[in-house]
């Protein structure tokens, strides 16, 4: 006489709907929690990093800060760090990760989109289609600094704003970009650049506002001049 016991899943059969609805339930647990743990781990590389002035993992950290961007400032906020600073360590982030592809650009396949607030309140420039076109008046130090990128291979535009940068993409097809603007303008921009398969590199303003802004102007250059000659004879 046979007097193994006999199972409940024996005598009852799940029904197959149930399985599966169990099944999203496991995934959907899963998934919330990754969704709270990822930024926890991003907010504290980026905590560490920004103290260490150091930084960890980048690659899986801008993966990271891009997937959990709401969330890893929220946290970042309980741990002291505010947003402005935030976003300058993702630009930070951006240019290191993007050195490599920016040196191996061709000068020639470049572009650089200079802010219009850089020029002065009385600025006789002219708007075009391909932005403003500085009139060399000296009132400001974009004119020269213009003819100098220029003979270095770069296209610049100044640009009054970013539909113009969208249509001088799909107008020159330009392989790498160096962006100059405030924080939010640049971190806009390199997610632009992102989501259309170019290379970028932020540059950001000393001052902010809509009149009169600065850059400073080494720091264009140093970037500019990566992957050039005359970068490596200063290096």
């Amino acid at each position: 006489m046979n007097t193994e016991p006999i199972s409940l899943a024996a005598v009852v059969e799940i029904p197959w709907w149930d399985q599966l609805i169990f099944f999203v339930g496991e995934i959907t647990l899963f998934a919330l929690l990754l969704m709270l743990i990822v930024p926890i781990i991003v907010a504290i590389i980026i905590f560490i990093s920004i103290h260490n002035r150091h930084f960890y993992a980048p690659r899986m950290l801008k993966a990271g800060l891009v997937m959990s961007e709401g969330m890893s400032k929220a946290i970042c906020r309980l741990l002291g760090v505010e947003d402005q600073e935030l976003i300058a360590f993702f630009i930070r982030l951006h240019n290191t990760l993007s050195t490599t592809s920016f040196e191996a650009t061709n000068v020639q396949e470049r572009a650089i989109f200079i802010p219009q607030c850089l020029r002065a309140a009385d600025c006789p420039a002219h708007l075009t289609p391909e932005g403003l076109v500085c009139r060399r008046c000296g009132r400001c130090e974009v004119g020269v600094n213009i003819d100098r990128l220029e003979k270095l291979g770069y296209r610049v535009w100044i640009a009054p704003g970013s539909t113009l940068i969208k249509r001088m993409f799909k107008k020159y097809h330009p392989k790498a970009i160096v962006g100059v603007g405030c924080l939010m303008e640049v971190k806009e921009g390199i997610e632009m650049c992102d989501k259309a398969g170019i290379v970028a590199m932020g540059v950001v303003t000393i001052k902010d506002g809509c009149v009169e802004t600065l850059v400073n102007w080494p720091d264009v250059y140093d970037v500019a001049l990566l992957g050039t000659e005359e970068g490596e004879k200063i290096n």
